[in-house]
C-alpha cells in the first residue's frame, strides 16, 4: 500500500507513529470483505454465493466495515514494521482511528522497540568482592532451622503463652457495636500474625472457653480506616499446642541427612553454608559489574517487558488480584533493573560471540549427567520434555559473558 507515515514521537524505546491510508485502498478493501460475505452468506430466497452485491452491502455493512478496517490495519501495520526496520517489542496499540466515507483511513500506532545498546565502555571497571564468613553463630542458627523444621506440636491444657499455636474462633463488632459472627483461625503466638491485642486477650482464655473485651487496633495498622478503633472481641479457644524441639544428638543428625555423629552434621551444615555464601558473593561481583556498565552506557528499557516481568513474578509468587497493583508498583523498580541486566547479557553475549553452542550445551548436559549418575541422552531428553534446554542455554551464555567480563575488569577481594 502507498501508506503515509509520519512520526510523532520517537524518545528511547517508544514510537507513536501517524499512519494514512490512501482512499482507493479503502474502498478496495471494502470489496474485497463485501466479496468474502457474498460467497458465505445465506439469505432466503438465493443460493449461497448467489446473493446481489448491493444487497450483501446494504445488509451487513457494520460487519463488513468492521473486516475491511481490521485488514487495512493489520496490512498497514506489517508494511509500516517492515519500512522503518521496527524491531517491535510488546503489543502494539491503534489510537484515534478515523474511517469516514470517501476518506482515507487514519490512525496512531503506539508501540515500543528493542533498544538499540552500544555499550561504549564494557572494560577498565574496578569492583569490590565482599567475602561473605561463615562463622560458628550462623552455623548455630542454620541448626536451630532443622530443629524448627522437625519440631513437634502437643496438646496442652494451660493457657497459652508466646509461641504457641492456638485454634480459636474469633470475632468483632461493628460500627454499631454488634458482633459479627467468629471464625475460626490457627495461629502461633507471637509472631505477628493477629495484632498484639487480639493476642493478649487469647492469652487470658482457657481451652474451651470464651473471653469478650475492648481492643485497641494499632496506630500502624496495614488498613488505614481501622487505625486506632477501639473495637470488642470475642475470642473462643479451642485448643493449645506447644512447641516441642528434638535434641542435638546421634538421633537428630540420622534424621537431619544420615549422618553418623552431631560432629559431622555441623561440617555439613557449614560446608553447605561456605557454598552458598560462595556463590552469593560470586553473584554481587556480578551485579557490581553489570551496575557499573549501565551507569557508563545509560539506555531506555521497553516497559512492556518490565510489565510482563512483573506479571511474571506475580504470578509465581501467587499474588491475590487484589494485590497486584500494589506489588507491581513496589516491584516495578527490580523487575527493570532485571531487564537492563539481561539487555547487558544479551548484548554482549552478540558482539562478543559468547553465545552458547551446541557443544557447550552438551557439555553441560554431559556434566549433569555425571553428577546424576544417568546417561546424558537420557537428561537432555528430560530437560528438553520440561522446556528447560532454553534456561540451560541462557545460563551457559551468562558465565561466558562473566568469564569475558572478570578477564576484561579488575576485581578486588
Amino acid at each position: 500500500m502507498n501508506l503515509a507515515i509520519t512520526p510523532k514521537k520517537s524518545e528511547g524505546t517508544e514510537r507513536l507513529l501517524e499512519v494514512s491510508v490512501p482512499v482507493e485502498e479503502v474502498q478496495q478493501a471494502e470489496e474485497q470483505a463485501a466479496h468474502r460475505y457474498a460467497t458465505k452468506v445465506r439469505l432466503p430466497g438465493f443460493r449461497p454465493g448467489k446473493v446481489p452485491a448491493a444487497m450483501v452491502r446494504k445488509r451487513f455493512a457494520d460487519a463488513i466495515r468492521q473486516e475491511a478496517i481490521e485488514a487495512l490495519v493489520q496490512s498497514a501495520f506489517k508494511q509500516v514494521v517492515d519500512e522503518q526496520k521496527l524491531r517491535v517489542v510488546g503489543q502494539p496499540h491503534i489510537d484515534k482511528l478515523q474511517f469516514d466515507e470517501g476518506k482515507p483511513l487514519t490512525f496512531e500506532l503506539h508501540l515500543e522497540v528493542h533498544p538499540e545498546l552500544k555499550l561504549d565502555r564494557t572494560t577498565g571497571f574496578r569492583v569490590q568482592r565482599t567475602m561473605r564468613v561463615v562463622n560458628d553463630e550462623a552455623v548455630r542458627e542454620q541448626i536451630e532451622q532443622l530443629r524448627e523444621q522437625r519440631a513437634t506440636w502437643t496438646p496442652v491444657s494451660e493457657k497459652p503463652m508466646p509461641g504457641d499455636m492456638v485454634t480459636v474462633n474469633l470475632a468483632t463488632s461493628d460500627e454499631s457495636g454488634a458482633m459479627g459472627e467468629g471464625k475460626e483461625y490457627r495461629l502461633v503466638l507471637g509472631e505477628g500474625q493477629a495484632i498484639p491485642g487480639i493476642e493478649e486477650v487469647v492469652m487470658e482464655t482457657a481451652t474451651g472457653e470464651t473471653t469478650e473485651r475492648p481492643v485497641k487496633w494499632p496506630d500502624d495498622f496495614p488498613d488505614e480506616a481501622q487505625r486506632g478503633k477501639t473495637k470488642k472481641v470475642r475470642a473462643t479457644l479451642v485448643d493449645v499446642k506447644r512447641k516441642t524441639l528434638p535434641d542435638v544428638d546421634e538421633t537428630f543428625a540420622r534424621e537431619a541427612g544420615d549422618f553418623e555423629s552431631t560432629e559431622a552434621l555441623t561440617a555439613a551444615v557449614r560446608a553447605d553454608m561456605e557454598k552458598v555464601a560462595e556463590r552469593e558473593t560470586e553473584s554481587e561481583v556480578r551485579q557490581r559489574l553489570v551496575d557499573e556498565i549501565i551507569s557508563a552506557n545509560p539506555f531506555d528499557v521497553p516497559q512492556a517487558w518490565v510489565q510482563q516481568l512483573v506479571q511474571a513474578y506475580a504470578e509465581s509468587y501467587k499474588i491475590p488480584e487484589g494485590d497486584r497493583e500494589k506489588f507491581a508498583g513496589e516491584f516495578r523498580t527490580v523487575a527493570e533493573k532485571q531487564v537492563r541486566r539481561d539487555l547487558v547479557i544479551e548484548t554482549i553475549a552478540e558482539r562478543e560471540m559468547l553465545k552458547a553452542s551446541e557443544a557447550d550445551i552438551d557439555k553441560r548436559v554431559a556434566e549433569v549427567a555425571e553428577k546424576r549418575g544417568s546417561e546424558p541422552g537420557q537428561v537432555y531428553a528430560s530437560l528438553q520434555k520440561a522446556g528447560r534446554l532454553t534456561e540451560l542455554e541462557r545460563s551457559i551464555t551468562e558465565d561466558k559473558v562473566f568469564a569475558w567480563l572478570l578477564e576484561k575488569n579488575e576485581v578486588q577481594s
